[in-house]
């Protein structure tokens, strides 16, 4: 099997290459060391219930792991349509794949997020603001440009994102390849503009849709580095958000005598948790949930409300108001 990933599967890969590296890696991480040794026709239902029990062992993560499985259906997939297998074993009935966990999105405070703003260095306070005003996500606000903000009309038009693999920057379409208009506060318009006097816009050139790639672009960026690049995500979040969240208190502060990057782990803290934050406000506020996944850049508003639908501890009484102020009109007799 580890010669079909090699020479058949892996060259013919499609997709952003963000995903083909999360492919490659599910591959040779979990898949190719337990069945990389067996040809394709030895890869019975029988050894992918003792591969799957395996990896419930040692993945925590359900959504992981049906990535993980997900991936390997992928690939026995392609073997059928070039005729080395006659079926996906995958696809056999006593093959049980992990239920999909309906993972709800955890919000800060408020007090919580305008803390971090407030102490994040002022040359980046403009990310916490943007995540937390307008629910961008990390790479969108990295690569959001001057002209990608109409103050006339109070919009945030996000279209290109800053990723990264293997260090190497570039620019890209938004998640999903979707572009997007999203509501700007008059706070956020304001805070953009002081952002603006006192670190201006700087022109940055990255290859467009993969590193290295042929077509480099130049866009003006709102927030750089001050040599004059791209922000890196990866560095960012070391030197930059989680001293941030130490000084606010979130998470311990660095050990004594660690390196620079030794920080404790927060997943649940990461600049992501500004966009959650984002869409508790506007759902609590009763904002539509069409409107919210408009603006989150969601698929679909049933995507928004598997996240945030516990965010909206007054649904229902709307419309109970609007049924009893019906049915309870001056002079109907009352219910018997």
């Amino acid at each position: 099997m580890a010669d079909y990933i090699a020479l058949h599967w892996a060259p013919g890969r499609g997709g952003a290459p963000k995903t083909q590296q999360n492919q490659e890696r599910r591959a040779r991480l979990h898949i190719v060391p337990h069945l990389g040794h067996l040809p394709l026709k030895s890869i019975t239902a029988a050894e992918l219930r003792a591969y799957t029990a395996k990896l419930e062992a040692t993945v925590s993560s359900v959504g992981y792991l049906r990535g993980i499985l997900s991936e390997l259906s992928s690939i026995l997939e392609a073997a059928v349509d070039d005729k080395r297998l006659s079926r996906n074993p995958m696809h056999a009935k006593s093959v049980r794949w992990p239920k999909a966990s309906r993972e709800r999105r955890e919000a800060w405070s408020l007090e919580t997020a305008l803390r971090v703003r407030d102490v994040i260095s002022p040359r980046h306070r403009v990310a916490a603001v943007l995540g937390l005003g307008c629910g961008l996500r990390q790479g969108e606000v990295f690569g959001l440009s001057p002209e990608d903000i109409d103050y006339a009309r109070g919009v945030l038009h996000v279209r290109r994102q800053v990723q990264a693999i293997g260090g190497r920057l570039y620019f890209a379409l938004p998640k999903g390849a979707k572009t997007r208009s999203v509501d700007m506060p008059p706070s956020v318009a304001q805070e953009l503009k002081r952002h603006g006097k006192a670190f201006p816009p700087v022109d940055v050139e990255l290859p467009w849709g993969k590193p290295g790639g042929d077509r480099p672009r130049t866009f003006s960026l709102v927030l750089a580095t001050r040599f004059g690049n791209a922000v890196a995500v990866n560095t960012w979040n070391t030197y930059t958000w989680k001293p941030a969240l130490a000084k606010a208190g979130i998470i311990p502060p660095r050990p004594k005598g660690a390196k620079p990057w030794q920080w404790e782990a927060a997943p649940k803290d990461g600049f992501h948790v500004l966009r959650h934050t984002y869409a508790s406000m506007m759902l609590e506020a009763g904002e539509s949930v069409v409107t919210v996944a408009r603006w989150l850049g969601h698929s679909s508003p049933t995507v928004t409300l598997g996240y945030y639908a516990h965010f909206m501890p007054e649904a229902g009484s709307k419309g109970r108001t609007a049924i009893d102020g019906l049915l309870e009109r001056k002079g109907d007799p009352p219910c018997r």
